[in-house]
């Protein structure tokens, strides 16, 4: 790849970036599965209600200054937790519907 000034060795050295991050996710060995990876989901939604409610408390307590990150932090964890129970929804259902039909 021919590297036309700064921009060009910049876009070039992301490239090779890219292109190593690919291949070690690649080489990964596979997870376990579907369980795990809503166990992971959950408790990573679990953490971010944890951080937000820290922040909360701190800056209620004065420590904390930047009532925009209380704020972000907070609407993080709202949309984590909305995402998570619309997912829950749709998985019962799709059992519901799958529990229902003729066999």
């Amino acid at each position: 790849m021919t590297s036309i000034g700064p921009v060009g060795s910049n876009i070039s050295s992301l490239h090779a970036q890219v292109l190593k991050r690919a291949d070690t996710a690649l080489s990964k060995e596979p997870d376990n599965g579907f369980s795990d990876r809503i166990g992971d989901a959950l408790k990573s939604v679990a953490d971010t209600q944890k951080n937000a409610a820290e922040l909360t408390k701190a800056y209620e307590m004065g420590t904390e200054n930047d009532l925009t990150k209380v704020m972000v932090n907070q609407q993080v964890s709202s949309l984590g937790f909305q995402m998570t129970l619309n997912v829950r929804n749709k998985v019962l259902s799709a059992y519901k519907d799958i529990m229902n039909m003729p066999v």
